[in-house]
């Protein structure tokens, strides 16, 4: 289709005339014009500069949409994006010129960025003058890569990866060592496990840029040890406009699917406890649902008097999706004696011995809605803002799991009809023969609703004062002060989560008994009092209230050089309250039964039949909890040398964390390593900390185009409210336990970083980084063995990380005319990672006489090497963009090597893969665009697998695809 109409445009814009880009340049401190600044004109080359009366014009410009440039020695430079030119139009872009300081502080620079700051010549400045080491991905960008939100969007930054679509990791470094912002405010989680922002609730519709700060300063926040992730949203627009872009999606595992797994959510309210219950229990097969979304955005500014401008923004999205693979595995192996292969792990249900080597299916679909809100005022002196953003995302997901390959290993060519396959027999005993890893089937069903609020107001001041000079080497200038108050929440109800189990036996025959082919009731193996249908009711909702407020004296030394001193205080308040509530047939279905092939879902009859009476589960534990963290801190930019920029000092941060759970009356909790029952009061926590975290950096440019910058700082990284209650923890009850450590400490960490940029040209950057980072006591966790298997979270006694990564940018136009609007870019991370074991993890791996661990391995979640590749290709005459990325992530430790009663199991890596997007986008006349997005063209198996040095080759353990995205979007301008 985007073919066809390429030639078309082509032919339509060579017979448009041209139109002319006009204007004046000013002095921005003292309102006259600027002679002899030049205008460029980024995708054509054109350029014009101004005569004495600071006039330009720009004629021959064909329609389209530009990027301009205005320069002139002595000024900082101005940047100017997405200016109309229309057919035989005349186009006015005036713009004010800021005196060129050594440095410009950061409020300077965004504001001298604000029309433009989408743009990735903005995001370039920007990561070019800040203090720290920074990666930016813009709006222009985003939409050439095709990534939908937040967490895709990422990816093409150097040395950032994302675990589970969701979580940023930043050099290795997962979630905990992450802060994640929204303008600058730490947002809420309602993840039952992390204290991570999950970025994928975050459309691209809503973000003008991310910026990714890999290095500590003392104004961010203590646990941004890998980095902090601040997504900024769009602001408010000079120009007044509307936007309305639809968008219809295809998914190559989707489209045209017939077994597409779905289901009825219900309407999630509690039933009569005693009775049975109605509502689907299994999944359903049908027809995959549409794909498609819209965006609506509008704003402009305004000017009340010559002093006075207002504006406003607002962004409405709505978004319909779905996903399905049917080629899933999920298998779990272990090693039971020395130099012998893996076997499936074993558990028992009855007189059945039970595998899990699960081939997959699982169908999903989801409905978000976003809705941005920004309001500002500004004057000569003050800046304030309000921002809202919602969003939710309800999804349901449908998943098959059925192990039918644990029957065939045991007995290769098992024939379940035929029944003197040695599989079938039954009176070989207990968990032999036909009782021999029977086939079995687990069927999940979920519906979720996350919702993410935040309110923030924000204010930005020149306080009134008078110049301080102390002779001619030092002149402090009137303070500045910002600050920002904001009220977030974060809730995720999962009301109905339905999870049944089942397993299958042939017909046979036991004396004068003959039994059918029938389907029975699969019990959790750790509690085997538990039925078969288990109905789980769960809400997090967490809320917060951030207060922050800075305060800066800029000063010029006696070189006319530009630093200042800066002091804040930070508060966030945390509380979050958790409740479960869990049913199951409990105690009423162990002689339930249905007759019928393997094929025939008892799930599909179950809520037909009577006698599965639900009870209510007494082992539920809900918490309240409350985070709150504090902090002051002092800093100084100082301008050494017209070159050298020292920036130093230190910020203090206390740490409260406080858990009081609500058990219900058999819960039980794990003190000094015996199961016990847990009265109110017993295992809440209480745990503060007080740290004072360094830093100092120096920013050098050895030449105009060339920077160097170094830096040092210690930051920490903290525990979360699962990990520190030492209660027993389940998602749902027979499935895997946790059990929280109430001695678990706060890690520390030392920051070590090197970055050297080269800016050739205004369309070149290389860029290369050394990292190295030492932690005491990093978090990890690990598997523990008492009477039955938990996980729970210690202290490793240190770690350590480091690496390199490098990065280039290119316009290739500087080489041949005939690249003209072709740019490529790459980056490259390569991480070194490891942590020591504690002396109990290698006592224990020891004692399965099957490996002689190491006292070292890799951290979890650090990939060995991230490479981005990407090229883009802008003909404006034509009004065509053609974007091409490619992201490859290398193997990432998952899971530690660890036991299971002396059993051995090996580590679980994820498996290299790569994605590759390309994006095409068409203009039609000045105010219509035609988006083509083509996702996932590799479509690799995502895929994880045992590795050891015990094995001879990596054995798969979870596998499944994506499929290929297709994307058409109208997006129109007015």
């Amino acid at each position: 289709m985007l073919v066809a109409v390429v030639p078309i445009a082509a032919a339509i814009t060579a017979q448009e005339p041209a139109g002319t880009v006009r204007g004046s340049v000013y002095d921005a401190d003292f309102d006259v014009p600027l002679a002899s600044a030049t205008v460029y004109v980024v995708e054509t080359g054109q350029r014009a500069a101004t005569n004495a009366q600071g006039v330009y014009a720009l004629a021959g410009v064909k329609p389209g949409r530009y990027t301009l440039i205005i320069t002139k020695d002595g000024y900082v430079r101005a940047v100017r994006a997405e200016i109309v030119v229309t057919s035989g139009g005349l186009t006015d872009v005036s713009v004010e010129l800021t005196g060129e300081f050594t440095e410009m502080d950061e409020f300077v620079v965004q504001d001298l960025l604000q029309s433009a700051a989408g743009s990735e010549l903005a995001s370039l400045d920007i990561r070019l003058k800040e203090k720290s080491i920074v990666d930016t991905v813009s709006a222009e960008l985003i939409k050439a890569a095709g990534a939908s939100d937040a967490g895709q969007a990422v990816r093409v930054l150097p040395g950032v990866s994302v675990q589970d679509g969701k979580y940023a990791v930043i050099r290795g470094l997962p979630d905990r060592y992450v802060s994640s912002q929204m303008n600058g405010v730490r947002l809420p989680s309602a993840d039952e496990d992390k204290r991570a922002v999950e970025l994928d609730q975050f459309p691209s519709a809503v973000i003008e840029r991310i910026q990714v700060t890999k290095t500590f300063t003392p104004d961010q926040q203590g646990d941004a040890s890998g980095g902090a992730v601040d997504i900024r949203l769009k602001s408010i627009p000079d120009e007044s406009g509307f936007q309305l872009k639809t968008t219809q999606t295809f998914n190559s595992q989707t489209v045209g699917e017939s077994g597409f797994l779905t289901f009825e959510p219900g309407d999630g309210v509690f039933q009569p406890l005693g009775q049975d219950w109605d509502g689907d229990v299994g999944v359903s097969f049908g027809d995959a649902p549409g794909q498609h979304k819209f965006a609506l955005s509008g704003g402009g500014k305004r000017d009340l008097t010559d002093d006075v401008r207002i504006g406003g923004f607002f962004n409405l999205g709505f978004e319909r999706d779905s996903s399905f693979f049917d080629d899933g595995r999920d298998d779990s192996w272990y090693v039971k004696s020395p130099n012998t292969p893996l076997v499936p792990e074993e558990s028992l249900a009855g007189e059945s011995l039970m595998t899990s080597l699960f081939d997959v299916t699982s169908g999903s679909r989801s409905e978000e809605w976003a809705g941005l809100a920004s309001v500002g005022l500004e004057t000569s002196n003050s800046k304030l803002g309000i921002t809202y953003l919602e969003t939710k995302i309800t999804e349901d997901t449908a998943t098959l799991a059925e192990d039918t390959r644990g029957k065939e290993y045991f007995f290769p060519g098992y024939d379940p009809d035929d029944p003197l396959d040695p599989g079938n027999d039954p009176n070989a005993g207990s968990y032999e023969g036909v009782f021999k890893a029977p086939y079995n089937r687990l069927e999940t069903l979920e519906h979720s609703e996350r919702t993410t609020k935040t309110f923030q107001l924000h204010g930005e001041h020149k306080l009134p004062g008078d110049e301080l000079e102390f002779g001619d080497a030092f002149r402090l200038r009137p303070p500045e002060l910002s600050w920002t108050i904001s009220k977030s929440s974060a809730v995720l109800d999962q009301p109905d989560k339905r999870l049944f189990g089942s397993y299958w036996l042939p017909g046979f025959s036991v004396g004068p008994f003959t039994f059918p082919d029938s389907h029975y009731p699969l019990f959790p193996s750790e509690n085997i009092n538990l039925g078969n249908l288990q109905r789980v009711w769960k809400k997090i909702d967490e809320d917060s209230r951030q207060l922050s407020v800075d305060l800066k004296w800029p000063f010029d030394n006696g070189d006319e050089e530009r630093g200042y001193l800066k002091t804040g205080w930070f508060r966030d308040a945390v509380e979050r309250q958790f409740d479960q509530d869990s049913f199951s047939n409990i105690l009423v279905d162990s002689d339930a039964s249905y007759a019928g092939d393997f094929d025939d879902l008892w799930s599909g009859q179950f809520p037909d039949e009577s006698g599965h009476e639900i009870s209510e589960s007494t082992f539920d534990i809900d918490y309240s909890g409350e985070q709150v963290i504090s902090a002051w801190y002092g800093m100084i930019s100082y301008p050494a040398t017209p070159r050298l920029e020292l920036v130093g000092g230190a910020r203090v941060e206390s740490t409260r964390i406080g858990v009081t759970n609500l058990p219900e009356a058999d819960a039980l909790w794990y003190p000094n390593g015996s199961i016990e029952g847990l009265d109110p009061g017993e295992a809440d926590v209480d745990f503060s900390q007080d740290d004072v975290l360094p830093a100092l950096a120096a920013n050098f440019r050895l030449r105009d185009d060339v920077t160097l910058r170094a830096s040092y700082a210690q930051t920490i990284a903290r525990q979360t409210f699962k990990e520190l209650t030492p209660v027993i923890q389940q998602e749902f009850l027979g499935g895997p336990i946790f059990i929280g450590n109430p001695s678990l400490e706060m890690s520390a960490l030392d920051n070590y970083d090197l970055r050297c940029d080269y800016t050739p040209y205004e369309d070149g950057l290389f860029s290369a980084s050394i990292f190295h980072k030492r932690i005491e006591k990093p978090i990890e966790y690990v598997q523990e063995i008492a009477n039955f298997s938990y996980t729970t979270a210690v202290n490793y006694p240190k770690g350590e990380l480091s690496g390199i990564e490098l990065e280039a940018r290119q316009g290739l136009q500087r080489f041949s005319d005939k690249l003209a609007g072709l740019s490529v870019g790459a980056n490259a991370t390569f991480i070194d990672s490891e942590v020591s074991l504690p002396q109990g993890e290698i006592d224990d791996l020891t004692a399965t006489g099957i490996v002689t661990p190491d006292s070292t391995r890799d951290m979890t979640n650090a990939p060995e090497h991230l490479f981005n590749l990407f090229a883009t290709y802008k003909l404006p005459e034509l009004g065509t963009e053609l974007g091409l990325f490619y992201t490859q992530q290398g193997d990432t430790l998952i899971a530690g090597e660890g036991t299971n009663n002396l059993y051995y199991i090996p580590s679980v890596y994820a498996k290299e893969y790569g994605t590759l997007n390309f994006t095409a986008s068409q203009r039609l006349g000045p105010y219509v665009e035609l988006q083509l997005q083509i996702k996932n063209l590799t479509n690799p198996d995502i895929e994880t697998v045992y590795r050891s040095e015990v094995l001879d080759d990596d054995v798969t353990k979870t596998s499944f695809s994506r499929g290929i995205d297709w994307a058409i979007s109208l997006n129109i301008n007015f």
